[in-house]
């Protein structure tokens, strides 16, 4: 019998400071310059420092974009314009330097980490450090059957927990939160489309690389089938997991909680990062709370899933790469709201003017003459 208890999270997590932030408030209302001039980088910086319980604010120095790898056995349906089966391919161009992620992050000082949780590949092809976590090999077909099994669903999920505790532990202050997968956003609109009562047309996109209409078709019947799999267990997040996820899926949702749990930031890449994280709110209503909304990827799913979470994203670039790159370019926005909360000089305080005594009307002068005589 398993040990694992969802319902644990909502007590582990708490909100943000919120006196801490109202100090913050207040020490924006002081600074040179006007409240609400630099628009949403005030909120930012204010969010931030409630999340660190630190006024002023504490720089962020050590970033980390994490990475969860798998391949989606829906991705044999032709919702890809990637082969099924190729995760492992965008795992290898990150780790050669090759990806716009790994562009990014090289001109950023930002550390890549990538997480094997079901790649379709031989794991001695890769790093010990990547497939260390590693659940299966591949996640199942969902539109005929389970991603995972209930104890396969478990493994991931402990494992995402078990990457949010080595990323805290390392002193790893925000996370950009991405995947590298091939039938990803398949799934993501199955979990959204479930999680917000929606139909399968709503919430499939095009994917990173813009699917044709043939492709888009086979995608939102792959979603409506796996629906009729995933609305009976709704009420149970980790076979809802089991049943339309994948480990990787799976792994993404237990590490966001975590996060929270840990109190660790978190920026929210693209649709698949937006999915788990709905599923992570069905467990632990507070937990969007120290969440960012990196990007808007163009997906339908992500702004279905964003707006049930109350998260604005940060940019709207047109970016649908995947792959963390989106939530990536938000980071200096976020670094550079940290900057100008503790950085800007407050306003010195105006010297106070001395009363002038009061002028008495002419009748009470008259009278205070009279009084004197």
């Amino acid at each position: 019998m398993s040990s694992l208890n969802l319902d644990d999270f909502t007590d582990l997590i708490e909100r943000p400071d919120g006196g801490v932030r109202r100090d913050a408030e207040a020490r924006r209302e002081r600074q040179i310059v006007p409240p609400g001039s630099l628009g949403r980088l005030d909120d930012l910086g204010e969010w931030l420092a409630a999340a660190q319980g630190a006024v002023p604010v504490r720089a962020v120095e050590r970033p980390r974009v994490v990475l969860f790898a798998g391949d989606h056995g829906v991705a044999e349906l032709g919702v890809s314009t990637r082969p099924a089966g190729s995760a492992v391919e965008l795992v290898r161009e990150v780790l050669r330097g090759g990806r716009p992620v790994s562009v990014l992050a090289r001109r950023l000082g930002v550390p890549v980490r990538v997480v094997d949780m079901a790649l379709d590949c031989d794991p001695q092809t890769l790093p010990a450090d990547v497939v260390k976590h590693r659940v299966r090999r591949g996640s199942g077909r969902i539109d005929i059957e389970d991603a995972l099994t209930a104890e396969e669903a478990e493994a991931a999920f402990r494992a995402g927990v078990a990457v949010a505790d080595e990323e805290a532990d390392s002193g790893t202050d925000l996370v950009v939160l991405g995947d590298l997968s091939v039938g990803g956003t398949t799934v993501a609109g199955v979990l959204v489309a479930a999680l917000c009562g929606t139909d399968a047309s709503v919430v499939t996109g095009r994917g990173g690389l813009a699917i044709d209409d043939l492709a888009w078709m086979r995608k939102c019947a792959a979603i409506r089938d796996a629906l009729r799999r995933a609305r009976p267990v709704l009420g149970d997040q980790l076979q809802l997991l089991a049943t339309v996820g994948g480990a990787d899926v799976a792994a993404m949702t237990g590490f966001l909680l975590q996060c929270a749990v840990r109190k660790t930031p978190v920026i929210l890449d693209g649709v698949v990062a937006a999915a788990c994280a709905l599923v992570a709110q069905r467990i632990a209503f507070r937990a969007p709370d120290w969440w960012l909304a990196g990007h808007n990827s163009g997906e339908p799913g992500q702004a279905k899933a964003l707006d049930r979470m109350a998260l604005e994203p940060l940019l709207d670039h047109g970016v649908s790469v995947g792959e963390g790159a989106g939530g990536l370019l938000a980071l200096p926005l976020v670094q550079a709201a940290a900057a100008l909360a503790a950085e800007l000089p407050e306003r010195p305080e105006e010297p106070e003017e001395p009363e002038e005594p009061e002028e008495k009307e002419p009748a009470e002068e008259l009278e205070a003459e009279l009084e004197a005589d």
